[in-house]
């Protein structure tokens, strides 16, 4: 006897199915992982979506909570498992895997704790996504991208940290607020590392292509009597903040990695400050990974900007380099 699905539907073609195309895939199910997923899902940018963690009910339970919404999304299938073999065919895999900062504890202190962890993580990504891009959003990031680029043996332009990407985002909030604009309005950037020593480029801030350091030439120094420097130091000091009133950040983050799937999923050429290997740029001569505003398209990081930086800019850069040098150098077993 025939079933209901049987009776319902005749199949006209019984072909293998094509693999999907913007498959996307979150490794790691915290607090950070699961709002780059729903960021993600929301902007409608993955065909599919897997999550892979180690614990099972956990990652269980996020899958078929967000199957249960598939009403509401335009991604159709979302997949999780343990075994690496759900995200086989992955356009981007995102990296939020490892030990949670703590309270009070600098990013730089995680590092070799995420190494060993990382060490287990990447060989599996790209044994079943050996085409895909990477984009590292565990901290300390750029170490942690470096350590990726290592580890995957890809191509650089293919392994990404979310770097100053959500720096830049809180700079420019913050500094739109005070002038009374909307974050989009006012163009400002910070560089180098993800953390205590990123560099904020006051010579570039602008609204309205009006450049704020010819206005007040002591923009960002201890001379300026309108202390617009603040903005910065609130920047260095936003992650700690929230993370002593809620215990961990991760809507902006999740939102920040979300902005990044999508000019790369959808090929945009658009500009984002993202740690990339820098060896050979403004004078740094270590195999580092810090931000500087990169072309992201298809393929990755196309191309980076060359920006004008003043000398102490460039200064402040090399320090931040060799901040990061610093630390992995020491790193074991990469």
């Amino acid at each position: 006897m025939a079933s209901i699905l049987q009776k319902l539907i005749t199949p006209l073609f019984s072909g293998p199915a094509e693999p999907p195309r913007n498959k996307v895939t979150v490794v790691g199910v915290g607090q950070v992982g699961m709002a780059c997923a729903i960021s993600i899902l929301l902007r409608e940018l993955a065909d599919e979506l897997a999550l892979v963690d180690v614990m099972e009910d956990k990652l269980k339970g996020e899958m078929m909570d967000l199957q249960h919404g598939s009403l509401f999304l335009k991604t159709s299938k979302i997949v999780a498992d343990k075994d690496y073999s759900v995200t086989a065919n992955s356009r981007i895999v995102v990296v939020t895997a490892g030990v949670r900062q703590q309270e009070g504890e600098s990013r730089l202190n995680l590092v070799q704790r995420n190494v060993n962890i990382f060490k287990h993580i990447v060989p599996q990504i790209v044994r079943y996504s050996p085409n895909c891009i990477i984009i590292v959003v565990s901290n300390p990031v750029d170490v942690l991208t470096y350590v990726t680029w290592k580890l995957s043996g890809l191509p650089k332009h293919r392994v990404i940290g979310s770097g100053t990407n959500l720096d830049s985002a809180r700079f420019r909030f913050l500094m739109a607020d005070k002038l009374g604009i909307h974050s989009s309005s006012f163009n400002g950037w910070i560089l180098g590392e993800h953390g205590d020593t990123s560099v904020p480029v006051w010579s570039g801030t602008n609204v309205a292509g009006v450049n704020l350091q010819t206005l007040n030439p002591d923009i960002g120094t201890d001379s300026d009597d309108e202390n617009w420097k603040e903005a910065h130091k609130m920047v260095v000091d936003s992650a700690y903040e929230v993370i002593k009133l809620k215990g961990y950040t991760n809507w902006a983050i999740g939102l920040s990695v979300a902005d990044l799937t999508e000019s790369l999923i959808r090929n945009m050429n658009r500009i984002h400050p993202v740690s990339t290997m820098v060896k050979g740029m403004h004078g740094i001569s270590e195999e580092v990974y810090l931000s500087l505003p990169c072309v992201l398209n298809s393929g990755g990081v196309a191309s980076v900007v060359n920006m004008t930086l003043t000398e102490d800019e460039v200064a402040q850069l090399q320090a931040s380099a060799s901040t990061l040098w610093d630390i992995q150098r020491d790193l074991k077993d990469i």
